[in-house]
């Protein structure tokens, strides 16, 4: 598979958690899309004939541009790359700036799935984590889009200030009642230097404690897989057929080619697996489009196989035993012991020849693939 991620880098304004790239300034929205359609040109080489698979619009909020920026862009790689109605089209959204006029835009200009920030369907919530729209907006906005676009996605936050299990436990349920193709679920976590961090390091506010935001994502793991979601990543659900098709193939080093300020791209080059991302700064790329250029790496052995480790367990896929075997740097013995423990633990499943993570082992992700990485 072949992707392509546009950063759409404007939000009306930060919610206190997040510590993405953006900017609130949309006065220069028409100069990004200027210097985005050079980018492409300059990158035109690198996917032009070939079939591109997905597309993924992120930020940002870009349902914060005008629609016909979105479909100027498509209209430009359409012209460069080969897309079909096959290709997914994916744009993240918030539920304050989709009307039933924007959806039928949006959908006519090529979009096939939404990503919608619902975050949560309780209104004192949406205020703690310092969202726009109301849970009435939020339920609203999904239901509308549901009418329009083969598939919809609903992101939810769960350990947000003052909540409690119960709200949790209503949440799921109108999420299951709407019945959204997609569900991705998140534990707010704090980011150094977010307006959050800040917060709770004053004592301004409290979140719930480690064992309470576990409790929560059991909650949603058991809700919505026994609702039908096949839960296919640490943080993704999906009815059969509505997985994200951009962020699987990245979760399987697939390749995909990012355009915007701070985005990401993983190719395969002549020089081997490269990976690259673009300045996270709006005037270094608006100044120069082609070149703004944060790093660049081809990658070593020790890293391709640490990433197929991180990545692969993190999906339903899992990783053959025998990869680790072969990949590895800490002694068949001590492997052999940490697998053995981590099975002891309830975390991961061996069966043949490949490890899985467990329900309970996708809340321990990182440090079981931490106990196999390289040392």
């Amino acid at each position: 598979m072949f992707s392509l991620y546009v950063h759409i880098p404007f939000c009306r304004e930060r919610c206190p958690y997040c510590d993405f790239f953006l900017i609130t300034r949309p006065g220069f929205v028409e100069r990004f899309f200027e210097a985005l359609a050079i980018e492409t040109v300059s990158k035109a080489s690198l996917f032009a004939g070939r079939a591109i698979d997905a597309i993924h619009f992120g930020g940002g909020t870009p349902s914060l541009v005008p629609v016909s920026f979105i479909a100027g862009w498509l209209e430009q790689v359409a012209g460069l790359a080969g897309l079909s109605t096959e290709t997914e089209v994916t744009l993240e959204a918030n539920p304050e700036d989709l009307d039933p006029a924007t959806l039928n835009a949006l959908r006519a200009a090529g979009v096939n799935r939404l990503s919608i920030g619902v975050q949560s369907f309780t209104n004192r919530k949406l205020r703690a984590l310092g969202r726009a729209h109301s849970a009435g907006d939020a339920v609203r906005t999904v239901s509308q889009a549901l009418e329009r676009f083969p598939s919809v996605s609903i992101d939810l936050i769960c350990g947000a200030a003052g909540e409690s299990a119960g709200e949790w436990e209503e949440e799921l349920r109108t999420a299951i009642r709407l019945r959204p193709q997609h569900v991705s679920i998140y534990m707010l976590t704090l980011e150094e230097k977010t307006r959050l961090w800040r917060d709770v390091g004053k004592g301004l506010c409290e979140l719930p404690g480690e064992e309470q935001q576990a409790s929560m994502y059991r909650q949603a793991m058991t809700m919505l897989t026994g609702a039908g979601y096949g839960h296919y990543e640490v943080s993704n659900y999906a009815l059969e057929g509505h997985h994200s098709r951009y962020n699987l193939s990245s979760w399987r080093r697939e390749e995909y080619l990012g355009f915007g300020p701070s985005a990401h791209s993983f190719l395969h080059t002549a020089e081997g697996e490269e990976r690259f991302s673009n300045a996270s700064n709006l005037h270094r790329y608006l100044a120069d489009p082609s070149g703004a250029v944060d790093f660049r790496e081809v990658l070593s052995g020790a890293q391709r196989f640490d990433e197929e480790v991180f990545l692969s367990l993190r999906i339903r896929k899992g990783l053959a035993v025998e990869f680790l075997r072969k990949g590895h740097t800490l002694g068949l013995d001590l492997l052999d012991e940490r697998l053995a423990r981590l099975q002891a633990k309830g975390w991961i499943a061996i069966d043949n020849g490949v490890v899985t993570l467990t329900g309970e082992g996708f809340l321990f992700a990182d440090l079981v693939a931490g106990e196999l990485l390289s040392e």
